[in-house]
């Protein structure tokens, strides 16, 4: 008889895991709480219109191969992917725009059209050193096991002691930064890819400058948005024999003596399990909202350690002025002074940096066209969900404040009330238990931060980790890495017991090669 896994939450890491398993022949039943499978790859109905409210890119699309490959399906089969060429447009003001694309020589053409020849060769300088960070740390540490400093030195080796070295982990990515650059404004650019796993660039440490090389290693459109990669992802599962169950929350993870041996749903049904994996913010875990037999398996994140949560307009409106892309990016004019007052304040900034994606359009730069269309609108915020109430008012100023970052870039969007969703910290709170309103888990800040996040393997025999808040971190792509690493601890542990014998399928978790190119 097959062993039997229960997952709890069917976002990006718990179907990777019910992917991985069901593709080595063990039943799989996955429950979702929500009316669909997706977590944070949600959609948002807004005036008559399904707006992605979550990631908007699809990077690393190798992560997705593999695991495709292990049931022996292909990503070009299964997932329709249409290839960007350009990153995203970045403004400072009406009169300070550039474009970044995935080809590296015109993004280096762009880069010293706009900031000088000497920057541009600084850029590609750049570029070549995110690639190394990413290439050093790709095996040893994002394919592997949680380690420790001590344990991930061993896996690069002592033979590459100088590219461990040249990771600067005790350096923040916003100094590293200023290293490379000598305009503020790219400084500024690239220190908001701390951003994409909820952290400051100020405090984050330089080794995150691998983010940059992963979208410079190229994105992809989903055909019919991103909420389609989860749909997607479900439909393979269930293919393979994966029973998907939503509306059907998990109430507590049940033990007997000192092993997991199923979940209780909140509704009283039983269900035993050989072992479960807990596709949610692991805090939710520490905080017990799971039931008491595994709320040992992981502390809670402290509020000053939260990752950021955010402000997230979705609305259908009309723009006019700057000629926007699919991705936009416009700056604050004080990059320090928005993070203090979102860190040390734990406050809204009063001059924030706004990420608008217009998701109707592509690459090509266009001004505002007579008919609306679907944005979704993103501010940092402090992940203060759970401890203070934004009110009418001060979403009100927010609002103001945000379009008046846009205003300055030349870009005029006219929101509708009835055709416009605020999602705030204290909706992200709710929407994701445990968290506060963080969208990332922990905050990436320091150089044991990476360190910190919960294992896939907890101490609890038969309870496993899967999800952004978890190892390797967050982000589509990573969520996907952690479901696998669960699915391959669970493997093992049913292989140490004697009692199962996975079917061969080819596929796996090597490291790439690294002369290959490398979502959420």
């Amino acid at each position: 008889m097959s062993e039997h896994v229960v997952i709890v939450g069917a976002g990006v890491g718990g179907l990777s895991a019910a992917i991985a398993l069901a593709a080595k022949g063990v039943a799989v039943t996955v429950l979702e709480r929500a009316g669909k499978p997706g977590g944070k790859l949600r959609e948002v109905p807004v005036g008559g219109a399904m707006i992605d409210g979550g990631p908007t890119v699809f990077t690393m699309r190798w992560v997705f191969e593999e695991l495709l490959a292990e049931a022996g399906l292909s990503l070009a089969d299964e997932i329709p992917l249409v290839p960007s060429q350009l990153l995203a447009r970045h403004a400072w003001s009406q009169d300070e725009t550039l474009d970044l694309f995935v080809d590296v020589n015109r993004s280096q053409d762009a880069v010293a059209a706009f900031a000088g020849p000497d920057e541009g060769r600084r850029f590609r300088d750049f570029v070549t050193r995110a690639a190394e960070v990413y290439r050093t740390l790709e095996g040893p540490f994002l394919r592997s096991s949680r380690p420790g400093m001590i344990s991930l030195t061993t896996r690069i080796g002592l033979g590459r002691l100088p590219d461990m070295l040249r990771l600067q982990p005790f350096s923040s990515l916003w100094s590293a930064l200023g290293r490379h650059f000598r305009d503020p404004r790219l400084q500024q650019l690239y220190g908001r890819y701390a951003t994409y796993c909820g952290s400051s660039p100020f405090l984050c440490p330089a080794t995150l400058m691998l983010v940059a090389h992963v979208e410079q290693d190229g994105v992809w459109f989903v055909q019919g948005g991103m909420a389609r990669l989860a749909d997607n992802l479900a439909r393979i599962a269930a293919g393979l024999g994966v029973t998907i169950r939503c509306h059907s929350a998990a109430g507590e993870v049940v033990a007997s003596g000192s092993r997991v041996t199923g979940v209780k749903l909140a509704s009283g049904e039983m269900l035993p399990a050989d072992a479960v994996i807990v596709n949610a913010d692991a805090s939710a875990v520490g905080a017990g909202l799971l039931g008491p037999a595994i709320a040992g398996a992981t502390r809670p994140v402290a509020p000053d350690d939260r990752s950021l949560s955010a402000f997230a307009w979705t609305a259908v409106a009309r723009s006019t002025g700057f000629p926007l892309t699919r991705h936009g990016v416009f700056f604050s004019s004080d990059y320090r002074r928005e993070f203090d007052q979102i860190q040390r304040g734990r406050a809204m900034p009063d001059d924030p940096t706004v990420y608008v994606c217009a998701q109707d359009r592509g690459d090509e730069p266009l001004a505002g066209p007579e008919r609306p269309e679907r944005f979704l609108i993103l501010v940092n915020a402090p992940a203060v969900g759970d401890l203070r109430t934004f009110d009418r008012t001060e979403r009100e100023r927010c609002t103001d404040q945000m379009l008046g970052r846009l205003k300055a870039c030349g870009l005029t969007l006219t929101l509708d009330p009835e055709a416009t969703t605020l999602t705030t910290p204290n909706e992200f709170a709710t929407l994701f238990p445990g968290t506060g309103g963080a969208i990332y888990g922990r905050a990436s800040h320091g150089w044991r931060a990476s360190f910190l996040r919960p294992d896939s393997r907890t101490a609890i025999p038969g309870l496993f980790l899967a999800g952004g808040s978890v190892h390797p971190g967050p982000g589509v792509p990573m969520a996907a890495l952690s479901g696998r690493l669960a699915a391959r601890e669970v493997l093992s542990d049913f292989a140490s017991t004697g009692r199962f014998r996975p079917v061969a399928t080819p596929g796996g978790m090597s490291t790439r090669s690294a002369t290959t190119g490398a979502t959420a």
